[in-house]
């Protein structure tokens, strides 16, 4: 069998999609639940994608906020603009490069989101003095990313189809130890929330798919384990064989996501 070799777009897209299908609690309202937003205010959301969080917070606000976002992305930027106008949502989206200084004034939004993008900065410490930099004085940074026992399942089934350690990641290796302590340098107060959620899969094809879009999205994460489309077909194919003896022995197979919120008040 092939596995795709996707574009890193189309890989996002799926790995959304089955945490969707076979997770069984919504990371959104979890998200919401904690930020309790109110009506008029100024929010930025740093690597804002194809507009996911973006939406999410014109939802909740029912658009009385004013809601902004960036990303170095070229190809996720159309899709977030053209997200928001099919959404008739008035939403400003700018090219942001969140390893140089950001475009925005000083004491600008009373919220600064960064999901799941943080922990690819280049510079730690700079890219949070910046969010740091735009927020009014009382404002909140949120940011969220993998806690180190994230999917834990995921990594199993790939050491022991290929016999290699596990790479660092750059989510769970950083978040809950170099961001969250350069964070709790920079603001005055800082909490820590998590989100545990358990997908759960009857058969182990859309595991395998989660798995193969994973791996073909942070392909440079992976280099070690294969280089190029056939490598990658002769890892899938192995780790496919024992996420099918695991489901078939177990009746299924079991992965929690694990996510750490930081919520930081200037």
């Amino acid at each position: 069998m092939k596995y795709d070799y996707q574009e890193t777009t189309e890989d996002l897209a799926t790995r959304i999609s089955i945490h969707d299908q076979y997770g069984s609690r919504d990371i959104d309202s979890w998200m919401l639940e904690i930020l309790d937003l109110e009506p008029g205010m100024r929010l930025f959301d740093v690597g804002c994608g194809s507009g996911k969080q973006l939406l999410a917070f014109h939802r909740a606000l029912g658009g009385q906020a004013t809601i902004e976002g960036g990303d170095v992305n070229q190809e996720l930027l159309e899709q977030a603009r053209q997200r928001v106008a099919n959404a008739g949502a008035d939403i400003r989206i700018i090219d942001l490069d969140f390893n140089r200084r950001f475009p925005l004034d000083d004491d600008s939004y009373h919220l600064v989101s960064c999901c799941f993008a943080i922990y690819y900065a280049e510079d730690i410490p700079f890219t949070i003095a910046e969010m740091h930099r735009i927020l009014k004085p009382g404002g909140r940074l949120f940011t969220t990313g993998p806690m180190p026992e994230n999917k834990q399942t995921f990594y199993d089934v790939i050491q022991e189809a290929t016999g290699r350690p596990i790479p660092p990641m750059p989510g769970s290796s950083r978040y809950a130890s170099e961001i969250l302590d350069t964070i709790r340098t920079t603001f005055s107060e800082v909490e820590l929330h998590r989100f545990e959620n358990p997908l759960r899969f009857s058969q182990a094809a859309p595991f395998i798919e989660y798995t193969r879009a994973s791996l073909s999205e942070d392909r440079k994460l992976w280099g070690s384990f294969f280089e190029g489309a056939e490598d990658f077909n002769r890892v899938m194919e192995k780790i496919s064989q024992v996420a099918q003896r695991r489901a078939e022995a177990d009746g299924g197979l079991v992965m929690t996501k694990v996510v750490g919120g930081i919520v930081a008040t200037k």
